[in-house]
């Protein structure tokens, strides 16, 4: 009793998808590094791009990689010149083909992971840890979430000694396997410390993309 799992991991093949689909059993161990470091280089080159998510997929020469972002033109650039760049920076790292996909996220609002990322930018510029978390959490109702909650944890607002605050605002229902949690978890870097944010996002009726015609496959 007590244990914590990731919502999303817990559902693997019935409400979410895997973010790397391929199978390789002799090459299992390398491609799993490989895939790290990919997923390394890509937060680290895409900072302020608002990443949601990324996505591997292997043929046999080549790598697919789709990048879910809510700010599509800081990645493509002009002209296309900033998603050419960043492929060439994987394709050096890995030694193949690499074939690079920008999808925008449609309703950023009511994603885990960019609310997240927007607590930890908002944080980083030292504001109110409340003020932020309140004004992500009255953004997330505006689009019709069913609910939302954070949790922050660390010196927050420069405290001395690190506490955890929870903030919920409708339902969430953890337990039932048979909705999807948008999850996320991100760090937020302060002159004081490090702060732990977590926010899970309830819709009902969402599904992940493509997770459905996988589970009706199985």
């Amino acid at each position: 009793m007590g244990h914590k799992v990731n919502p999303i991991s817990v559902r693997l093949g019935y409400t979410a998808q895997w973010k790397s689909r391929w199978f390789d059993a002799k090459n299992y161990a390398p491609n799993l590094l490989e895939d790290y470091h990919m997923r390394k280089l890509i937060d680290g080159e895409l900072k302020k791009a608002a990443v949601e998510r990324i996505e591997i997929e292997r043929l046999s020469h080549s790598v697919v990689i789709k990048i879910h972002t809510a700010r599509p033109g800081m990645i493509i650039g002009r002209g296309g010149a900033g998603v050419e760049a960043l492929r060439q920076k994987i394709k050096k790292l890995i030694g193949r083909d690499v074939k690079l996909d920008i999808v925008e996220v449609r309703n950023p609002e009511a994603n885990a992971t960019v609310l997240a990322l927007q607590i930890v930018e908002q944080i980083e510029r030292r504001m109110p840890f409340r003020r932020a978390i309140r004004g992500v959490m009255e953004s997330a109702s505006r689009s019709r979430v069913d609910g939302i909650k954070v949790e922050i944890a660390g010196r927050l607002n420069g405290a001395e000694i690190a506490r955890r605050e929870m903030f919920i605002k409708g339902s969430v229902p953890l337990h039932t396997l048979r909705h999807f949690i948008d999850f996320s978890k991100k760090t937020a870097f302060t002159t004081y410390g490090t702060i732990g944010v977590k926010v899970w996002v309830f819709r009902s009726g969402a599904q992940e993309t493509g997770a459905e015609e996988q589970a009706n496959k199985q």
